[in-house]
């Protein structure tokens, strides 16, 4: 295996370290109690966060884990059901606390590629009934991790929207890497956050930040989120430092998200030409390459070869491999990874 400088790390877009001109601002950051609401670079970073998706407020979270957990908090009571796509983190990745901490019910959905169905939606509501749980909530994510960095169209979401408004329930959204979707599809933060209750995203996904989400709604909303916040043991002191870094990442490392998707689009254009009738390539979106394989197998077995020419993936499941482009990919990375990949693939036979 090559020596650490020279590995070509995939494995997700959260292994990136903070740039020099990161590093310079969190030295910089001006702090405070941030408990107290007296930490003016988290009061900035907060006000941005809402401009930019178009709302009232927003609060500084440690993880996206816990944005997303406030958000099923805010909309639900013990004993109500939120229905998502199976794929969703929520359900997904995020060790069922809204059912061990919150007493929340999850009603997962399958569909043929992680996109939730206004239609499926509607059929999945529970009638008023007294011995059924109450429907409270959609959640939906955008891009989809799981589904290979896919984007939850926008259309789509309207058309949620009406339902979810007709029915009386909530919506929110999982945006972790909602500038992701807005670099692809040209659709603004804003508009997206328009069609939701609530959402989040994440500073440590493709931002390059090294810890932070952000929790986004209606002023009173996030009132509320601010409580949820403290009793999951969520409040911060001096968080400006971690602040500094986010207010760096929305005004440096949004427009540069457009590279991570060429270079995934690039990275999956090579793999198709090298990899045999054992693999296949999903159509690129995003920042992130879906291989699906054709057993757990080979799956097992290409990620140790992989490894060994110094290209580094994951495999969200046995019958899939992901590959995630990043700020720390170099320019060449991805020919250089489709080099490594192709050798290793010859010398395998």
């Amino acid at each position: 295996m090559p020596d650490d400088g020279d590995i070509l790390d995939f494995r997700s877009d959260t292994i990136t370290r903070p740039s020099a001109g990161m590093r310079q601002a969190m030295a910089r950051a001006e702090v405070g109690d941030d408990v107290f609401g007296e930490d003016p670079t988290v009061r900035r970073l907060e006000q941005r966060a809402a401009e930019l998706c178009g709302r009232e407020a927003a609060l500084l979270v440690p993880s996206g884990t816990m944005a997303n957990l406030i958000g099923l908090a805010l909309h639900c009571q013990r004993g109500d059901e939120v229905i998502l796509e199976r794929r969703t983190h929520s359900f997904s990745h995020e060790v069922g606390g809204g059912a061990a901490l919150f007493g929340i019910l999850f009603h997962p959905l399958e569909s043929a590629d992680g996109r939730l169905l206004p239609e499926q939606v509607e059929e999945a509501i529970r009638p008023v009934d007294v011995h059924q749980p109450r429907t409270r909530l959609v959640v939906v994510e955008n891009s989809i991790n799981l589904a290979g960095g896919l984007l939850y169209p926008f259309e789509l979401l309207r058309r949620l929207r009406q339902l979810t408004r007709q029915r009386g329930l909530g919506l929110h959204l999982d945006g972790a890497r909602i500038f992701n979707a807005a670099v692809a599809s040209g659709v603004e933060p804003a508009t997206w956050a328009a069609q939701v209750d609530t959402l989040s995203f994440c500073l440590s996904k493709g931002l390059g930040c090294p810890v932070g989400s952000l929790f986004v709604g209606d002023r009173e909303q996030v009132d509320q989120a601010r409580w949820l916040r403290k009793m999951l043991g969520g409040g911060m002191r001096q968080a400006g430092i971690i602040a500094a870094a986010g207010l760096y990442a929305l005004e440096h490392n949004i427009a540069r998200l457009a590279e991570d998707h060429a270079r995934a689009r690039e990275l999956a254009a090579g793999l198709r030409q090298c990899l045999d009738e054992r693999f296949r390539v999903q159509p690129v979106e995003t920042n992130m390459v879906l291989i699906h394989t054709d057993s757990a197998a080979t799956t097992e077995t290409t990620l140790a070869s992989w490894r060994r020419a110094g290209v580094l993936a994951l495999a969200p499941s046995p019958t899939t491999i992901r590959l995630v482009t990043h700020l720390d990919i170099p320019a060449a990375g991805a020919r250089q990874a489709v080099e490594r990949i192709s050798r290793a693939t010859r010398e395998q036979g």
